[in-house]
């Protein structure tokens, strides 16, 4: 099989600083406070995904989930190691990203397109689809600085999903929004899933991670804790353990992804 994502040895550090003026950092100094210090998000992290594959990442909030993806699309680097990926990257890692608050959501479409790939011509092609699947009526002419947090899901979520890409990445696309829009949002990426696409998809419901993955990666305090079996990747988790917000209803589709979410 080809590889899709090759992470090998990767570290990532991020200085945490205490004071933010010049004064409460002398103030600091002179009495022996720390004025910074450094909080590793990714330890020698290492796995490789092969083409097709359908990743589950998890872990508990603070794990470095959204750093390792952010790693994994390109928009950080690593301090150390290597993140070696095949074909186009598309997704959404973060609600409402790339989207300028001026600009309408009509031009946003083409803003995000052109961010994650995709031709003025190929957006044109494809903008019809994606404006119905958001399905913001007439707010798609406003300034998207005045939409509800459901809107940015579904505006973004909608352009990213109809990006032809051999990488989805999926991290809080469902923390927001109406359970019917959920429920179109779980459909597609079943679409994606099924196409052979890779899919790296971050969430804490046990269920969805079940229907969707055929592997786990478990991310603990930076480092790899579990990497294998769907359920013996929750059962590690404790996920299990009688909590009906972690394991939603098998006939309820509505409910598939309710606590689908990622750490900062």
């Amino acid at each position: 099989m080809t590889e899709s994502i090759v992470v090998e040895d990767v570290s990532k550090t991020f200085t945490l600083r205490y004071h933010r003026t010049f004064k409460q950092m002398t103030v600091a100094l002179v009495k022996g406070r720390d004025i910074s210090d450094d909080f590793k998000a990714l330890d020698d992290v290492s796995f490789t995904v092969q083409q097709g594959e359908s990743i589950g990442l998890m872990g508990l909030n603070g794990s470095g989930k959204s750093t390792l993806l952010k790693l994994i699309n390109g928009i950080m680097r690593p301090d150390s190691g290597s993140v070696l990926t095949r074909g186009r990257i598309a997704g959404l890692i973060a609600t409402g990203a790339g989207f300028h608050p001026q600009l309408t959501g009509r031009e946003n479409v083409f803003l995000n397109a052109a961010i994650l790939g995709m031709s003025e011509q190929e957006t044109r092609r494809k903008f019809d689809d994606i404006v119905e699947f958001a399905d913001i009526g007439r707010h798609l002419d406003a300034p998207v600085g005045n939409y509800s947090s459901g809107m940015f899901a579904r505006l973004g979520f909608s352009v990213a999903i109809h990006v032809d890409s051999d990488i989805f990445l999926a991290d809080e696309v469902l923390a927001v929004g109406d359970r019917p829009f959920k429920k179109k949002c779980m459909e597609k990426m079943n679409e994606i899933r099924d196409s052979g696409r890779t899919l790296f998809y971050v969430s804490h419901a046990a269920g969805s991670v079940r229907k969707m993955c055929d592997r786990v990666i478990v991310l603990e305090k930076g480092r790899v804790g579990f990497d294998g079996d769907v359920d013996e990747g929750i059962r590690y988790l404790k996920y299990d353990d009688n909590n009906p917000e972690n394991e939603p209803d098998e006939n309820d589709a509505e409910d598939t992804d309710e606590d689908l979410g990622a750490d900062i």
